[in-house]
């Protein structure tokens, strides 16, 4: 079972992405967080589960669906058991 790490940058996009929901429903952020949150422990047993990135950067991007859009978490492999979480978004973000 690989270990997962999550990067500050990672968990200031869940808290981030959290806020922005909170202030529409308390509710809807509490689902979101859990569904990335719960959506990342998929790379603890299969951590290229995630479709590799066109870069030669090594990352891969795991989409974890939420209503009729989707959280993508962006991660590497530092090594055969260590998933290192480097961001995460919503599918709906402008990502200039």
């Amino acid at each position: 079972m690989a270990k997962l790490v999550w990067r500050e940058r990672a968990l200031s996009d869940v808290d981030r992405l959290y806020q922005f929901i909170h202030e529409k429903s308390p509710e809807a952020a509490s689902r979101a967080a859990h569904v990335i949150l719960r959506g990342s422990l998929h790379l603890e047993t299969t951590p290229k589960l995630g479709r590799p990135m066109s870069d030669t950067s090594g990352r891969r991007e795991l989409f974890i669906p939420f209503g009729s859009s989707f959280y993508v978490i962006r991660y590497f492999l530092d090594s055969d058991d260590t998933v290192v979480i480097v961001r995460v978004w919503h599918s709906r973000e402008n990502r200039v």
